[in-house]
C-alpha cells in the first residue's frame, strides 16, 4: 500500500459543530456525517459518512425510494428540498409525510459547490 495512505474515510473525526447525541446527523463545511457518540460543541466526534441510517426527517414530506435528500442545517433534519440545503444521499425506502424519521442511504460524496 502507498506510504501516504491515512485511512479509508468512511469514518472520520471532526469537531462537533453543536452539542450532538449519538446517531444525530451533522455538517462540517460540505461534509455530512452521523455522530457515533455524544459530543459537546467543538469536541472531537467520530462521524460515519456512509451507510443506511434512520435520521430525523422534515415532517409533511413524503419520500419515494431513491429520491435525492438534503440536510437542512438550520432545522437539523433531512429534507427533500434542495434549495439552501446540502445533498447527502437518497431515500432508502418510501416514507409517509407524517413520519418523524426517514431511512437514508448516505452517499459519502462531497456535493459540488
Amino acid at each position: 500500500m502507498a506510504r501516504n495512505f491515512v485511512q479509508p474515510g468512511e469514518t472520520i473525526t471532526l469537531p462537533a459543530p453543536r452539542a450532538l447525541a449519538s446517531g444525530q446527523g451533522f455538517l462540517v463545511g460540505a461534509l455530512f456525517a452521523v455522530a457515533l457518540a455524544a459530543a459537546a460543541i467543538g469536541a472531537p466526534v467520530e462521524g460515519r459518512r456512509v451507510g443506511v441510517w434512520d435520521l430525523a426527517k422534515a415532517t409533511g414530506e413524503a419520500w419515494t425510494a431513491g429520491q435525492r435528500l438534503y440536510w437542512d442545517n438550520t432545522a437539523f433534519r433531512v429534507t427533500s428540498t434542495a434549495a439552501g440545503n446540502t445533498l447527502i444521499g437518497v431515500a432508502a425506502q418510501a416514507q409517509a409525510s407524517a413520519d418523524a424519521t426517514g431511512r437514508v442511504l448516505l452517499s459519502g460524496q462531497i456535493p459540488a459547490a
